[in-house]
């Protein structure tokens, strides 16, 4: 089956949605500046039941069109962080966050809160999952479309280059990412922290409960692996990052992806765009893990 077809496919599994091309309109709140950083926060409409709230960065000084990471924030069980992770990083992470170390590589990035964080967690992550299960929606689907339509702004911005966009996120954040990359090819980038979970490796190791509920989409493994999902990606550019001692990522499921997509990417003649790294460590993000990041998004966008 074609790629697109298998896009389109992917997508269906995710419930009912909103039109993906609905009415989409914005407003920016407020600007700040912090540190050589222009910091805006933006309310998106689109999804026709609750704003978007988000974060908008880049360097102060910065003139012309600038590549952008869409950034997808973490869980952790940390509601009341958000898109805030952006800023200010997390308690599994490095501090601060990336929009610092960002700008001053000349690079913007757009965060948005997901369903049940930040400005947006008056909605419990259990209640609504269920609620949305009940309508034929998945809490999933919901996050997912918010953050496409989060790209779809993007794109429309004067100072954002609609050629440069990557996308990157910790442990939720990673799952978005590789998710987002997978259906959209107008990113270029992807780099995923800390969750590329092959769904049968967490069953085998019965470690499904180190997910949220928000985590699941049904039927999904009567179609897709995550080594499929992510074969949607190939041949653009995706590093992903593994700890050894991660529960949410056991050892054997990343050796089943790594062979999938090396031999995926080859196929592709884009061997050098693929790169999976395993660090020794649990569920957190390295210096190491860090400094490699920021090295591989110069480099790639």
């Amino acid at each position: 089956m074609p790629a697109a077809e298998r896009r389109r496919a992917l997508y269906g599994l995710l419930g009912d949605l909103p039109a993906r091309d609905g009415e989409l309109s914005w407003q920016r709140d407020f600007v700040r500046q912090e540190e050589g950083v222009l910091i805006e926060h933006v309310t998106l409409f689109c999804n026709g039941r609750e704003p978007v709230p988000c974060w908008f960065t880049k360097p102060a000084a910065a003139e012309g069109k600038l590549p952008v990471m869409l950034y997808a924030h973490s869980h952790g069980g940390f509601y009341d962080t958000g898109k805030d992770e952006l800023l200010n990083g997390q308690v599994y992470m490095q501090r601060p966050g990336y929009a610092k170390a960002l700008a001053e590589r000349g690079i913007a990035a757009l965060c948005p809160d997901a369903w049940c964080f930040g400005e947006r967690k008056h909605n419990t992550e259990g209640e609504l999952f269920r609620e949305m299960l009940m309508k034929g929606q998945t809490l999933w689907g919901g996050m997912v479309y918010d953050h496409l339509r989060a790209l779809d702004y993007l794109c429309t911005r004067e100072d954002v280059d609609p050629d440069r966009i990557g996308v990157m996120g910790m442990s939720m954040g990673s799952t978005q990412a590789w998710w987002l990359a997978a259906l959209d090819t107008r990113l270029k980038v992807c780099v995923d922290i800390c969750c590329l979970t092959e769904y049968q490796a967490a069953i085998d190791r019965k470690a499904l409960c180190e997910h949220g509920v928000y985590y699941f989409v049904p039927g999904i493994l009567k179609h897709f692996g995550t080594a499929d999902i992510n074969a949607l990606i190939a041949p653009r550019a995706h590093f992903g990052l593994a700890g050894t001692r991660d529960a949410l990522t056991p050892p054997e499921g990343l050796d089943r992806i790594d062979e999938v997509l090396k031999r995926v990417y080859a196929e592709q003649k884009a061997p050098e765009n693929w790169t999976l790294k395993r660090y020794d460590t649990p569920h957190f993000e390295t210096p190491e893990m860090r400094r490699d990041v920021l090295a591989y998004i110069e480099a790639k966008l």
